[in-house]
């Protein structure tokens, strides 16, 4: 079965997403909710208030993702979470599942949607018992193809970030989503690094995704502040998702990469702009330039010129404004005679010469 799927767009809920469709924005709580189901609430409330699309859960629980072991393998190395290890890291990150639903049924009533990311079997049975829209996968969990075949027989849209991965592995994983019957794909370019610093983004790659595998698009992204986004959007990115918290200062184990509401406000907004504005290929003249091109230089007379005189390169110039012969006519009028008496500051027309 062919990699390449040609979807250009696909529904989130009522939303389309993809080609001729402005950017869909996914604000990603993770765990900055601090072990606070109050505080998980107000991010939502933060994120409707921003203009997001959608925000995204992850659904685990430190057993679902390691072992409670403090062997060197299970502690990690660098980083932000240098030191501590997998089982406490998760144990304080994941959102409790007894959670979901509230946090669900807050999201829609703001008109929001919603949706996780499950890191196994048991987490994608619980998301279909509440009755998600949409799956994500982790760029961590993009090898783990019995989740992706899990994920994928479901039959709802996929969102699948590429952190890390080779082009073989990507290739493989959506040929195991594809062969599941997964209809619908998206592939959103990730640097999984956390921050990433810009100079890695490598924002081209996003779009040698589109062309290799004919899905829809976006970015995943771990950039410090908006820029990165927006320049993705500009590039073609149909989803942009961004870890998002109340305030950084009070810490959490995604704080130092997340954006404050007033940051996704931006990002909301200026992605949004980036899309308007690529408009489409062609040369059309734009309403709001019709009134300016009056401006352009034509031929005029800057001195009285009487009938059977000669037009010269000293009475007559390319000025402004346009109202005259355009600019590439002045070489041919030099010499020709007036029909009539023009006087300075008439603009040369045809039927001015003879």
């Amino acid at each position: 079965m062919s990699l390449i799927m040609n979807s250009k767009s696909f529904m989130i809920g009522d939303r389309q997403i993809g080609e001729g469709h402005s950017p869909y924005i996914i604000a990603e709580l993770s765990g900055n909710h601090n072990g606070n189901l109050t505080r998980a609430l107000k991010i939502i409330d933060a994120a409707a208030d921003a203009g997001a699309d959608a925000i995204k859960l992850q659904t685990y629980t430190p057993d679902t993702m390691t072992i409670n072991c403090n062997a060197s393998d299970f502690v990690v190395k660098e980083g932000l979470w240098k030191g501590r290890t997998l089982y406490e890291l998760y144990e304080e990150a994941h959102t409790p599942w007894e959670w979901h639903e509230k946090l669900f049924a807050h999201a829609r009533s703001l008109g929001l949607e919603v949706f996780s990311t499950p890191f196994d079997n048991s987490s994608v049975d619980f998301l279909e018992n509440i009755g998600v829209s949409t799956y994500k996968i982790a760029s961590f969990e993009l090898t783990d193809h019995a989740l992706l075949r899990k994920v994928a027989q479901t039959g709802k849209p996929v969102i699948m970030s590429t952190g890390m991965a080779s082009k073989s592995e990507i290739s493989e994983s959506v040929q195991v989503i594809r062969d599941a019957g997964c209809q619908h794909l998206c592939l959103l370019y990730c640097v999984s690094g956390y921050p990433t610093p810009i100079h890695d983004a490598n924002l081209l790659t996003m779009q040698l995704l589109e062309r290799e595998f004919g899905v829809v698009c976006g970015f995943s992204d771990h950039t410090p502040g908006t820029a990165v986004s927006v320049a993705a959007v500009a590039l073609g990115a149909r989803i942009v998702e961004k870890h998002f918290t109340l305030d950084r200062s009070e810490g959490g184990p995604d704080a130092a990469f997340s954006l404050e509401p007033s940051e996704l406000t931006s990002l909301v907004r200026d992605c949004r702009a980036a899309w308007e504005a690529l408009g489409r290929p062609d040369f059309h003249r734009k309403n709001s330039e019709e009134t300016n091109v009056v401006f352009r230089r034509s031929v005029y007379a800057v001195k009285d010129i009487d009938e059977g005189e000669f037009f010269t390169a000293d009475n007559i110039r390319v000025i402004r404004p346009g109202y005259g012969m355009a600019p590439k006519y002045l070489e041919s009028i030099i010499g020709r005679v007036a029909s009539k008496s023009i006087s300075r500051g008439t603009p040369i027309e045809p039927y001015l010469l003879d």
